[in-house]
C-alpha cells in the first residue's frame, strides 16, 4: 500500500472514531430493532419483527439479513424444511448475507432400514401402514440448530440440520456447516472445518465473560471504538465500568431476548 493511500485510510478511521465519539457524547440515534428496514432497503432486514409469532424460528434484537435477492420473507426464503418440532435459534446482532439458507431436520430421511425412501410422507396406505411402526420408534435424529451471538454467515452458505455456531464465530461464502463450529472460529469449505480461530483461549473467554450483546444499547453505542477497532480485554473493561459484568470466568451461550 502506497504511503498516500496509508495515510488516507488512517485518516478516514481517524474521522470515523470521532464522528462515534462525538455521537455518544450528545445522544445517540439508535436503530429500532422493531423495525425492519433500518436502512430503507432491503439490504439490511432485521429477522426478528419479520418472524411469525411464535414459530419455530427465534431471533435477538438486532440480527439482519440481507434480503435483497429474496423474494419471499425469511423463513419462506432462507428455513428450509420446518416440518418437525425443532427450532432455529439466532442470537443477537448476527450478520446473515445474501443466500445463507438453514436446513431443518425435516429435510432428513430415515435411513436405519434397507431403504431411504420416504414412504410415510405419501398419504394413503404407505403412510398408514408406517405410522404405527414410527410412533413405536419414537422421535429421532438432530435437535434444534442454534446460532450464537455477533456471529456472521457468508454469502450462500448453508447451516444443516442441528448444529450449533457458537458467539463470535465467521462462517465463509459457500460453506456447508454440517458439524460444531466453536466460538469465534472462523469455518469455510464444504464440508465446514475451522480455518482459524479469531482470538486465543484466554481472549475468547473474556469476551464471553463480558457478553456485550447482552449490554443495553446505550452501553453498547457508548464503547463501538472498543468493540470494533479494540481489544478483548478492553471489551472487558469496558463492561465492568459499566457495571455489567460480574464475575472472572467464561459465560454460558445464551441471549435471545
Amino acid at each position: 500500500m502506497s504511503p498516500q493511500h496509508e495515510g488516507a485510510e488512517g485518516a478516514s478511521r481517524a474521522a470515523l472514531i470521532d464522528a462515534w465519539r462525538g455521537a455518544a457524547g450528545h445522544g445517540l440515534d439508535i436503530p429500532d430493532p422493531d423495525e425492519p428496514r433500518p436502512l430503507g432497503d432491503d439490504h439490511c432486514v432485521f429477522i426478528r419483527p419479520v418472524l411469525a409469532p411464535g414459530g419455530k424460528v427465534v431471533a435477538g434484537a438486532y440480527s439482519y439479513y440481507d434480503a435483497s435477492e429474496d423474494t419471499a420473507g425469511f423463513e419462506e426464503a432462507r428455513v428450509r424444511y420446518a416440518f418437525g418440532p425443532q427450532r432455529l435459534l439466532i442470537g443477537k446482532f448476527c450478520s446473515v448475507a445474501a443466500g445463507a439458507t438453514f436446513v431443518m431436520p425435516g429435510a432428513n430421511h430415515l435411513h436405519s432400514g434397507p431403504t431411504a425412501f420416504p414412504f410415510a410422507t405419501f398419504p394413503g396406505d404407505w403412510q398408514d401402514r408406517l405410522i404405527d411402526p414410527l410412533i413405536e420408534r419414537g422421535p429421532q435424529g438432530k435437535g434444534d440448530t442454534v446460532i450464537g451471538n455477533d456471529v456472521w454467515i457468508g454469502r450462500a452458505a448453508t447451516i444443516m440440520p442441528g448444529v450449533t455456531v457458537a458467539d463470535g464465530a465467521i462462517i465463509g461464502a459457500g460453506a456447508v456447516v454440517a458439524s460444531d463450529i466453536g466460538p469465534y472460529q472462523i469455518a469455510a469449505g464444504n464440508p465446514a472445518r475451522p480455518v482459524r480461530t479469531r482470538y486465543t483461549p484466554d481472549e475468547i473467554d473474556l469476551l464471553r465473560t463480558a457478553k456485550w450483546w447482552d449490554w443495553p444499547i446505550e452501553a453498547v453505542s457508548r464503547h463501538l471504538p472498543e468493540l470494533v477497532l479494540g481489544t478483548p480485554a478492553g471489551v472487558l473493561a469496558a463492561g465492568r465500568a459499566e457495571g455489567l459484568v460480574d464475575g472472572d470466568g467464561p459465560s454460558g451461550e445464551g441471549g435471545r431476548s
